[in-house]
């Protein structure tokens, strides 16, 4: 992915890609430092939104919180759900970039009648619905975003959740922190095989699999909106527990970050049984064909996002298709109307 290429240069999407570089550089983790302490206090904390907004942010926080062994419970969940459940003892964020997300600004507004205090928002906008219905709200530096499919903001929600556990605890790196920018730039612009373009640009399906912390599974949306081709998210082993009954030849799978122990019998049921092209995204050589990205440690989950991007732009730009306009998905997916 080249900005200074003239197919690259003419898409938002491309631009607000890069533009994470320079978000992720200037990020401010002070700005989570008061906010941190209020969630401590309570203990618990509930991380809601719909789609792009929740998937990769909260998922990350929640990795990272159990990874650290933190005194802190996170869950997340979609707002509907999220909105039968006894919240009495939870603080809430609720992260919508518009602020006008129908199942979230329902779900603060049902806080807010409630008198539950700690209810917050994180959104891309100010003056927003969401805003009035919540008592404290931060708002993204990185702007609304043109394209249809959301990707700066994403990494500034996960940086935005993450600063709180950093803030509540110093078990983060602080000098892996300040190179990330560096390592996502890498990731971005790096070149990827074009047998692997190619190969996935002809798959039926393209699948990811991975952790359980946000990343394959926000892959696996942005690949419907980017290239328009059909995916599934297969968390941890799915991927070898039944699914590979119905795979194709012809599909491909990327496994984000393989574990060591998981490799052999992904190698024996995907790459013999089925037949698949296994593809792995990782900064460690491995069996399968390798995508290979700078290592940034406990901030790779940042780094592995963006190398997929890369690889679904050039994904899409093979396809010949428009990166800023799906035909049917919306830019907000259930607007707030009243």
């Amino acid at each position: 992915m080249n900005l200074n290429e003239e197919k690259c240069a003419k898409y938002a999407l491309i631009q607000e890609m890069m533009d994470t570089v320079e978000i992720v550089k200037r990020f401010n983790p002070d700005q989570t430092k008061e906010v941190a302490q209020k969630i401590k206090s309570v203990g618990r904390l509930l991380l809601t939104g719909e789609g792009s907004s929740r998937i990769f942010p909260a998922k990350n926080a929640i990795r990272k919180a159990l990874s650290w062994g933190l005194d802190l419970q996170i869950i997340t969940e979609g707002s509907r759900q999220a909105a039968d459940y006894d919240l009495a003892k939870f603080a809430v964020f609720c992260a919508s970039n518009s602020g006008r997300t129908k199942e979230v600004v329902l779900l603060a507004q049902k806080l807010a009648e409630m008198n539950k205090n700690n209810r917050f928002a994180l959104t891309a906008n100010e003056g927003t619905l969401l805003e009035e219905a919540c008592s404290e709200t931060f708002v993204l530096t990185c702007g609304w975003e043109q394209a249809v499919a959301a990707t700066k903001s994403v990494i500034e929600q996960a940086l935005f959740y993450e600063s709180l556990l950093w803030n509540m605890d110093s078990k983060s790196n602080l000098i892996e922190r300040e190179k990330l920018h560096q390592k996502i730039e890498q990731a971005l612009t790096m070149p990827i095989d074009p047998q692997i373009i190619e190969a996935a640009a002809k798959a039926p399906t393209i699948y990811f699999a991975g952790y359980n912390d946000g990343v394959a599974e926000e892959l696996t949306l942005k690949t419907n909106e980017i290239t328009r081709k059909k995916s599934d998210y297969l968390e941890g082993t799915y991927a070898v527990h039944g699914i590979e009954e119905v795979m194709d030849p012809n599909d491909i799978i990327f496994i984000v970050d393989p574990i060591a122990e998981e490799i052999e019998k992904f190698q024996e049921v995907l790459a013999k049984g089925v037949g698949l092209k296994v593809v792995a995204i990782s900064p460690n050589e491995t069996p399968f064909i390798n995508i290979r990205t700078p290592d940034a440690n406990e901030m790779n989950p940042y780094v592995f996002l963006c190398a997929g991007w890369n690889l679904l732009i050039e994904i899409g730009l093979t396809l010949g298709i428009n990166l800023d306009k799906p035909e049917r998905a919306r830019k907000v997916g259930n607007e707030f109307i009243g």
